[in-house]
């Protein structure tokens, strides 16, 4: 794309372009590979019946927790770089193993609840590890600027992937866990390719060293900082409100669709129609509104469209009206609000955007899953339908709302501060203007 096109789309700087196509290529492979796979995923979570699961999203969170501990250790010992390959190469490799067992048809039901397991790990683990490295190599005002359009590379993936298996289909889900396999090898040479072309060249040095610490250090650190802690806050309700939406469309799916096929015929078609959206708006509208109104404006349209979508359930559960309130809140999420959210972390130290970031985005929010999925069946038992859930979760979305105002106004206040690269080390001092009022000095 020549840079002056591209500079119609993106405010891309000078030593800037480089690395927006490398991080653009990263995330296309990385989500091209991903869904491939989603639809199968999707499918297979409803072969036991959709009352399984709050057992698949609890099973997920157990994985997580085995499996940060090994993170951190790995994030102790290598720098990035190297840990990095290590985690997607294992990941390759397990795509691999799964399209063995597919191909010999092994307990077809007991793979397909692991592979549902699996594709729910992998997936929060690898795009946690993209948006840390994009944390790591651009700072918070060129996050504003280029992360909308990094983002859409994403979604170029996400629109590429489904077509790919939709014309693949007939080979069999065994070569498409091949192919998966090399998109996820080809997303980790465009990581590497972005490492070395990334402005800040005077980093290099610090990047290439271990982040230290220890292995738990990462959930420290969220226990100790306010700001973590509010993002935390904030990815739980993101994920209460998925979870028990997610619920909803598999139980008007199963009423509608009888066979594995047409289920997984219509989440491909809403995955299609989501990522259309979200492309649209990632080129058009994302760089442009995080410029002019910062970050609050884009973690605030979260919660409006998850309360949209609740009450267009509540109020027409049809299979139509799910496709498309589902389909809207995924495209402001993603193109929108994921972007918004991403910015926050960089502000913070290199060990808490590998580390803490971690473990939020992946035993937080699988975490939410879980407690979420439990909640769902629980209200399920106690008679509450899902218009009941909808007016239940009015307070927790305005909860939601002034959390995202907080958080966005601390992360331009560390931003101002000129503390990008270092604002939650361990024994760091916070400039007085950057606390909240009730925030003691650290010591």
């Amino acid at each position: 794309m020549p840079l002056r096109l591209l500079r119609r789309l993106v405010e891309v700087r000078p030593g800037e372009a480089a690395a927006l196509f490398a991080g653009f290529a990263y995330f296309f492979c990385l989500l091209c590979g991903y869904y491939l796979l989603r639809p199968l995923r999707d499918a297979l979570g409803l072969a036991g019946g959709p009352g399984q699961l709050q057992w698949l999203f609890t099973a997920a969170f157990i994985v997580m927790l085995l499996l940060v501990p090994v993170f951190g250790l790995l994030a102790q010992r290598w720098p990035p770089r190297r840990f990095v390959a290590v985690i997607y190469r294992f990941f390759a490799l397990n795509m691999l193993g799964f399209g063995a067992l597919f191909a010999l048809g092994v307990q077809e039901l007991a793979v397909a609840r692991v592979f549902f397991v699996w594709i729910s790990v992998y997936n929060l683990f690898v795009v946690s590890i993209f948006w840390s490295v994009l944390a790591e190599h651009f700072s918070s005002e060129q996050g504003r600027r280029l992360f909308g359009f990094i983002a859409a590379g994403g979604t170029a993936g996400a629109l590429v992937g489904p077509a790919m298996a939709a014309l693949l289909s007939g080979v069999g889900v065994s070569w498409l866990a091949l192919l998966a396999a090399l998109l996820l090898e080809l997303a980790l040479q465009c990581c590497r390719w972005l490492q070395r072309m990334a402005p800040g060249s005077g980093q290099a040095m610090r990047r290439r060293q271990p982040l230290g610490g220890d292995v738990l250090a990462g959930a420290r650190l969220i226990v100790r900082d306010p700001y973590l802690r509010g993002i935390v806050a904030y990815l739980l309700l993101h994920s209460f409100a998925s979870t028990f939406l997610y619920f909803e469309q598999g139980r008007i799916v199963a009423a509608s669709l009888a066979d594995t096929a047409a289920r997984t015929r219509l989440f491909a078609s809403a995955d299609l129609a989501v990522s259309c959206l979200s492309l649209l708006l990632q080129v058009a509208v994302t760089g442009r509104l995080l410029r002019r109104f910062g970050v609050m404006a884009g973690l605030l349209l979260l919660p409006a469209a998850g309360m949209a979508a609740f009450a267009a359930i509540a109020f027409w559960p049809t299979l139509a009206v799910l496709v498309a309130a589902q389909s809207l809140r995924r495209a402001v999420d993603y193109a929108l609000s994921r972007p918004a959210r991403e910015v926050l972390f960089t502000v913070l130290s290199r060990e808490a955007k590998y580390k803490a970031k971690s473990v939020i985005e992946t035993v937080v929010y699988r975490g939410g899953d879980a407690l979420s999925g439990w909640l769902a069946a629980l209200a399920a038992s106690a008679g509450i339908g899902f218009g009941g859930v909808a007016l239940l979760w009015l307070a927790p979305s305005a909860g939601w709302a002034a959390l995202s105002a907080w958080l966005a106004r601390r992360q331009e206040r560390l931003a101002a501060a000129g503390i990008e690269q270092a604002a939650i080390e361990p024994g760091a001092v916070i400039p007085p203007a950057t606390r909240s009022p009730d925030e003691k000095p650290t010591a």
